[in-house]
């Protein structure tokens, strides 16, 4: 069923909605940390919001939102919570990529309002071809936002006597696979990233397309988003900008907390009055806020280069593939070394369960351990291209 496009908010009007996501979000903040999941409450805040129609296809409903505006309504909603800002995140990526099926495919994904698609690229998985499509068996871990999916995109290894194995990615409803509770973790608690595990499931064929075609940026099947500007760019560049806002959003909520504690904090067993009035304070904010102003930066900048090119619709080089996995691990850096400057400076009392910011750090850290997003894996391929070597991965 098509739906109607009016109504797309500009991006200063969704960029304020989710602003005003903020105190709801962090009132379930703890206890999404607690229940290793969302609150319910703060999904149905998310789609009331209009977060989980931002990169669903106009005529669906969907913003089709560039990945400037993901970038600035991740950070508010990572602001307020790091797992929600984390988990929206997640569900644009797949999204997206569920509008590269045949249209027909979409017509039933997006049947579903504001439809959440996770998913992840590792291919843990085997797909065996048979009449009609493939029977895939696996487990995939880090499934952020499963528990409250409806589909997930796949990815497997497809195997044929005849030939070598092609990695596929696949959509498939979550009914059809069994999750299993093991999100038992340091950071990221709320996310509720379980795995998933596919045991003879079939998926139609026309629910499978090679991964290779996707990463590449060669668009998918679809005929009427192919003349959409967001389906122009390489998925790696796609999932870059669509996750450093939430973790720009990490680092301003640190800040915040920080800042908000400090009138009311002296430094324990100086003649400090008040925190403030320390020389090493005034150094510690300085540093943090510098290196959040920097993250800002890389963020915008790799946004700014997707849509760029999106409108543009023109070739993607390699070095500027390689840049985009750069600017994302630039982000997670600064903004774990800001989060960390404050953390230092907030005192044995932080380290109380009811303090934001003990979280914070928590959540960060767990992001800067990701395969993707990981500050060094993305430094040394950048630098590995400058020196003119090829990318020693797919992925870009």
């Amino acid at each position: 069923m098509v739906l109607t496009t009016a109504g797309v908010p500009t991006r200063e009007q969704i960029v304020r909605r989710a602003s005003e996501l903020v105190p709801i979000l962090r009132k379930h903040a703890a206890w999404s940390e607690e229940n290793r999941r969302i609150h319910s409450d703060a999904i149905e805040a998310l789609a009331d919001a209009g977060v989980f129609r931002m990169r669903a296809p106009a005529r669906f409903g969907g913003y089709e939102s560039d990945t400037r505006t993901l970038v600035d309504v991740a950070a508010e909603l990572g602001r307020a919570d790091g797992s929600t800002g984390w988990t929206a995140s997640v569900y644009w990526i797949p999204t997206w990529m569920a509008g590269l099926f045949p249209d027909h495919v979409q017509d039933e994904v997006f049947s579903t309002p504001d439809v959440r698609v996770c998913g992840t690229l590792s291919p843990s998985a085997t797909a065996t071809p048979v009449d009609g499509g493939v029977v895939v068996n696996g487990k995939w871990g880090f499934i952020s936002g499963a528990l409250h999916a409806h589909w997930q995109v796949v990815v497997a290894v497809r195997t044929s006597p005849d030939g070598e194995p092609v990695p596929v990615m696949a959509l498939v409803p979550l009914s059809d696979l069994r999750i299993v509770d093991d999100w038992h973790t340091s950071g990221l608690k709320g996310t509720g990233s379980v795995s998933t595990v596919a045991e003879n499931v079939f998926v139609p064929a026309d629910r499978v397309l090679p991964l290779g075609v996707v990463v590449q940026g060669q668009g998918g099947v679809s005929g009427a988003n192919a003349g959409s500007a967001m389906y122009r760019a390489p998925l790696l560049p796609v999932a870059a900008a669509s996750s450093v806002g939430a973790v720009l959003g990490m680092a301003r909520a640190a800040f915040e907390a920080f800042m908000e504690r400090l009138p009311q904090r002296r430094i324990t067993y100086t003649d400090y009055g008040s925190q403030a009035e320390a020389p090493l304070t005034h150094h510690q904010v300085a540093e943090a806020a510098l290196k959040i102003d920097q993250a800002e930066f890389h963020a915008h900048r790799l946004a700014g280069l997707v849509d760029a090119r999106n409108e543009q619709a023109s070739e993607w080089s390699i070095e500027e593939r390689v840049r985009a996995r750069a600017d994302m691990g630039a982000v997670c850096r600064l903004a774990k070394e800001a989060v960390e400057v404050l953390a230092s400076a907030s005192g044995g009392s932080s380290i109380y369960s009811g303090v934001a910011i003990q979280r914070i750090a928590r959540d960060v850290q767990a992001v800067n351990l990701h395969a993707l997003m990981h500050p060094n894996t993305n430094a040394e391929l950048y630098g590995r291209v400058l020196c003119g070597l090829p990318p020693n991965t797919l992925y870009v």
